[in-house]
């Protein structure tokens, strides 16, 4: 048994949800439990549609969820020939469940709006990938995975009911592979006891996909994605960026936690909890080794850098001079967990609390606002935050050179700083 999760890139064109289909014969007499997105930049459309709904501008919210219609129902006409009819209906049902609900009036929360319409955006992908790879000659079974994981009505970051959604995943996902060698669902997505739609948070579908592989047992996982594998940095900032052959959970989590784009965390723990490997592959050119993930220690690794911009630093004092206590962090991280503000360094001095923040206007405007009523704050935009894990002494003076260190925090793995421009 092996679960794939391909990502909305890997399904953005005609051409691409017909390589996902190459990619799978590669793979035959394989049990393959597929975990696939929404097309492209098909939930950012839909976030569209819900803040015009919430926002009163029903008739701009049905303007683009039309445009949003016709996109797929283009893509499934060209892709789909016997299947498209039953494909088509499958559509259309999908579109008049959201239209119904924009048809209403908002009286609940933005958040659970926003999980009943994004929501649609797997539905429609897994149901013409389904139908097209049915006429591809590769049978598989679609199921809506809002029947199985039963989360909590934390909308927007909803939590699986692990207990409840194992047995359901174990009495109904498992007999299907009895008949069929792959089984496709969505990603992103559950439903609370109620039966509302809910999302899990950030990097959803490859969290998804490590449930299932969790509470299926699975031997791998695979990500798809549309770089080589995972790379020591950001190749759009270092055009001399290198792919990673390997890695293990641990690291991971760290490049994770230091804002480098790789694998979530809490997509890490189902699959560490059973000691999944997880593979990191290439959908354009899936002969690439991409990288392998592991639970084992490694001797050696590159470099890594991550470089986060737009970074902003707030300085926090005392207004009476006194120091920096425990009370005075406790209301600040109160603070940042009502804003949902994770600050990326933090730095303690006798009476300051330094935090460097990605520079969100709206957040920071109202962090500042509450803040204020306790401590004097001070703000510095425009600056850019480093992290050099596995560092040396010549490639930290490189990425440095030239640039005003504001902070510098170091340990024998890891190094930070936040600069600004000479």
């Amino acid at each position: 048994m092996k679960v794939f999760k391909f990502g909305g890139a890997s399904v953005n064109s005609i051409e691409r949800i017909q390589n996902l289909a190459s990619i799978l014969k590669e793979f035959p007499g394989e049990k393959i439990m597929a975990v696939i997105s929404a097309m492209g930049k098909t939930t950012n459309a839909l976030e569209k549609v819900v803040e015009a709904f919430y926002n009163g501008n029903r008739d701009l919210a049905f303007q683009l969820l039309q445009q949003i219609k016709h996109q797929h129902a283009g893509v499934a006409k060209e892709l789909l020939s016997i299947n498209y009819i039953s494909c088509e209906a499958k559509l259309i049902e999908l579109f008049a469940k959201a239209e119904s609900l924009i048809n209403e009036k908002a009286v609940r929360s933005f958040d659970h709006y926003y999980d009943q319409i994004v929501c649609i955006g797997e539905l429609l992908s897994t149901s013409i990938i389904s139908a097209y790879l049915q006429e591809a000659g590769i049978p598989n079974h679609w199921v809506d995975v809002r029947e199985f994981f039963l989360t909590d009505n934390n909308f927007r970051d909803a939590n699986i009911d692990w207990n409840t959604s194992q047995s359901r995943v174990k009495e109904n996902i498992v007999p299907l592979f009895q008949n069929s060698d792959i089984v496709l669902t969505q990603g992103f997505i559950g439903a609370t006891k109620e039966k509302e739609s809910t999302t899990l948070g950030r990097e959803g579908s490859d969290y998804t996909a490590a449930v299932f592989a969790n509470m299926l047992d699975a031997e791998q996982v695979f990500i798809w994605k549309d770089v080589e594998a995972v790379m020591n940095a950001d190749p759009k900032q270092f055009p001399d960026a290198r792919p990673i052959s390997e890695l293990n959970y641990n690291e991971v989590i760290e490049m994770a936690y230091y804002g480098a784009q790789v694998i979530h965390p809490k997509t890490i723990k189902p699959l560490q909890n059973k000691n999944i490997p997880l593979h990191v592959k290439c959908f354009l050119k899936p002969e690439l080794p991409g990288t392998f993930i592991h639970n084992r220690s490694l001797n050696t690794l590159p470099a890594i850098i991550v470089l986060k911009e737009k970074q902003l630093m707030l300085q926090f004092s005392t207004k009476d001079f006194s120091f920096i206590g425990e009370h005075n962090l406790i209301m600040l991280y109160r603070i940042f967990e009502q804003l949902k503000i994770r600050p990326n360094l933090t730095q303690n001095a006798a009476i300051s609390f330094t935090a460097v923040l990605d520079d969100r206007p709206d957040k920071i405007e109202s962090l500042v606002n509450e803040a204020s009523v306790f401590f004097d704050v001070q703000a510095m935009k425009g600056l850019s935050l480093l992290t050099i894990r596995h560092y040396n002494d010549k490639l930290f003076e490189k990425l440095t050179e030239g640039k005003n260190i504001l902070l510098h925090q170091q340990t024998p793995v890891t190094v930070q700083v936040l600069m600004s421009e000479g």
